[in-house]
């Protein structure tokens, strides 16, 4: 991130790729040639994705949105629950998980074990990470029980 009166611009790295993301383009534009006097640079113009997460501008409001709907449908069908029904709400009021509530019987435990617990909570913390801090609780609460988890859970 650099700073400098009313400018402000973000340098992004991931790899080999590189997002700038800034209020002022001379400013941008300095810090590219900057950048291309160390490195060989492809400007690929402007991003509407990047890592799977859709970026929105809203130029009027001077504004940026971030959205990751389409690795979130990808996950809900991985899951075969793309079907179900979406909210805002991330975990219910009142709903408490326990260690108590895991499964008893060997046929629930080798109903369950065919469900990639581990692989889920790994999938919504990504997108907790980038977009969704507001599961953050429910991601803390179920994330527990990842060696012994029910139907509950």
């Amino acid at each position: 991130m650099k700073v400098s009166e009313n400018s402000i611009v973000f340098l992004v790295l991931y790899v080999d790729d590189i997002l700038l993301i800034g209020n002022d383009i001379p400013t941008l534009q300095h810090v590219k040639t900057w950048l291309e006097s160390f490195f060989s640079i492809n400007d690929l113009g402007k991003r509407s994705y990047v890592l799977g997460i859709r970026i929105y501008r809203y130029r009027s409001l001077r504004l940026i949105g971030l959205s990751q709907s389409t690795y979130i449908d990808k996950v809900l069908r991985c899951f075969s629950m793309h079907d179900s029904r979406k909210g805002f709400v991330p975990a219910s009021h009142g709903m408490h998980l326990s260690k108590g509530q895991f499964l008893t019987t060997s046929y629930k435990r080798e109903h369950m074990s065919k469900i990639p617990y581990a692989f889920a909570i790994r999938s919504i913390i990504y997108t907790m990470v980038c977009t969704q801090p507001d599961v953050s609780y429910a991601l803390s609460m179920t994330s527990k029980y990842q060696s012994n988890f029910g139907e509950s859970h």
